[in-house]
């Protein structure tokens, strides 16, 4: 029992530790493939949008250029005529795609470590059903 849980353990890791990485990869192509560079006054200013940083700088300014456009009220306080809730509306939706795209590392990320922690497992409980034989009576 001890050994099947062992290749459970360091089959799962695997999946998890190769699963996080594609995802990780795929979100930072995708967004790189868009050539968004973030804004001089950023947090990151100048750099190529391809990672969760520049993908959170980059959001947090677009709200902050919003804001600054529209008075400093968001999309639900414009009136539904005010021609500044177009632009409100479309930063909204800047801002939720690349905070998406945060949260998609951060779970790449969190798989990619669940992984290393399940091999880790799966070769300790290996170590241990190695070392303890089981006794006959």
């Amino acid at each position: 029992m001890r050994r099947l849980a062992a290749i459970g353990a360091i089959v799962l890791g695997v999946l998890l530790l190769v699963g996080g990485a594609a995802t990780y990869l795929v979100v930072s192509n995708t967004l790189g493939e868009q050539n968004i560079v973030t804004s001089e006054d950023a947090c990151l200013p100048g750099n190529d949008v391809n990672g969760p940083f520049t993908a959170y700088c980059q959001a947090k300014i677009i709200d902050h250029h919003a804001l600054d456009a529209t008075g400093g009220l968001h999309y639900a306080e414009l009136g539904r005529e005010d021609p500044l809730r177009v632009t409100a509306m479309n930063a909204s939706f800047l801002q939720a795609s690349l905070f998406t795209s945060v949260l998609a590392f951060g779970v790449a990320a969190m798989a990619m470590g669940m992984g290393v922690i399940f091999i880790l497992l799966g070769l300790g409980i290996r170590d241990v059903a190695v070392t303890v034989k089981p006794t006959t009576s």
